[in-house]
């Protein structure tokens, strides 16, 4: 439903970024970085962990750090969080899902879920570390 008394503005262009909790970011960052290869752009003490994934930015927070309200004026991010378990997909090529799957069997990673959805576009699903659902999938699955 669109709210016609609001003012036009055109919609978000994309997702420059999307966060997952960790309470524990040093399993995180070895999972992200070591198993999934993800380029660390930034790692706070026990408060947080960021890795570069395309043209974005996958943010792992703990939890117990994020819910504190923000010590610099310089930076005055607003508290946020969740508890639980999140999702994040990465868009992978279908050619490279065998190798994804042969690569986190190496590290002992379990593929909870592997098929094709109804447009014949195929998904893997995982966890990292912190019970996060992780899914690699072919980018057509979301194509017009």
């Amino acid at each position: 439903m669109t709210d016609h008394s609001l003012p036009d503005a055109a919609p978000p262009a994309a997702i420059l970024e999307a966060a997952l909790y960790a309470d524990d970011l040093d399993a995180a960052e070895r999972f992200y970085g070591d198993v999934l290869g993800l380029e660390r752009i930034v790692r706070v003490d026990a408060r947080h962990v960021f890795y570069r994934v395309g043209g974005g930015v996958l943010l792992i927070f703990s939890p117990s750090e994020t819910c504190k309200p923000p010590g610099n004026p310089d930076l005055p991010v607003p508290p946020h969080g969740a508890q639980g378990s999140g999702h994040f997909c990465f868009a992978v090529e279908g050619t490279a899902l065998d190798d994804w799957c042969a690569r986190l069997a190496a590290a002992d990673v379990e593929i909870e879920a592997d098929f094709h959805w109804p447009n014949g576009a195929r998904s893997i699903y995982f966890r990292d570390p912190a019970g996060n659902s992780l899914e690699m999938a072919e980018p057509r699955l979301w194509a017009r």
